[in-house]
């Protein structure tokens, strides 16, 4: 469980709005109808959704405690395959030796080629187990923030994706110009200079 590592990377996001009453409600069926999907035993080869943060593995938001006073605290789980390019390559000039040997045929049209690489993917991906990912998140309801336990691109932008579809409320990561416009109450013409800002160069050198 990553709240309780030692090292930590977050992403502080702000939540657009809140979910439809009965709150608890809307937020349990959102988390239920994204949980995560196994794949393994699946040709499937990536799956995202809902976990629990104590039972990544076996989540039940159906009983779940994920509610600690003013904070909702579950995961978000993605489950990748991978086949090494070389396998691949192996397998379909296997299946093509054993086509044309089949048909007796000296070579395949380009939609057979197709179709073989499609069957050996399939094949090659219902056999090979998923690789899970786990990225713990709390919820502070009260506050509308929301810290997202990882700063990987695709975690964040699957998170944004997920939210948005499960709870249809948005949410907008806090960098220091998103945090400066949203929380200084900026007039127009302070959010167009601040549009404008450039990083500023300190020097730390000093005068004898």
């Amino acid at each position: 469980m990553q709240l309780l590592a030692s090292t930590l990377s977050v992403t502080r996001y702000r939540v657009q709005g809140k979910p439809a009453e009965p709150v608890m409600d809307t937020v349990r069926n959102g988390l239920k109808d994204q949980m995560i999907r196994e794949i393994d035993n699946d040709p499937a080869q990536k799956s995202i959704g809902w976990t629990e943060s104590a039972r990544p593995f076996a989540p039940d938001f159906a009983s779940a405690q994920f509610m600690f006073g003013n904070h909702l605290v579950f995961s978000l789980r993605m489950d990748k395959k991978s086949v090494p390019a070389k396998i691949v390559a192996k397998h379909v000039n296997m299946a093509t030796a054993k086509r044309l040997a089949d048909n007796g045929q000296s070579h395949l049209s380009k939609n057979e080629k197709r179709q073989i690489k499609e069957e050996v993917l399939h094949r090659l991906y219902t056999r090979v187990p998923a690789t899970p990912n786990v990225y713990d998140l709390v919820w502070d309801m009260e506050a509308g923030v929301l810290w997202f336990f990882s700063n990987l691109k695709e975690a964040n932008e699957e998170l944004e994706t997920l939210f948005s579809k499960s709870f249809r409320i948005s949410l907008i990561r806090m960098f220091p110009y998103t945090e400066a416009d949203l929380a200084a109450g900026l007039s127009d013409d302070q959010r167009d200079a601040l549009k404008q800002a450039g990083p500023a160069l300190f020097s730390g050198g000093g005068h004898a």
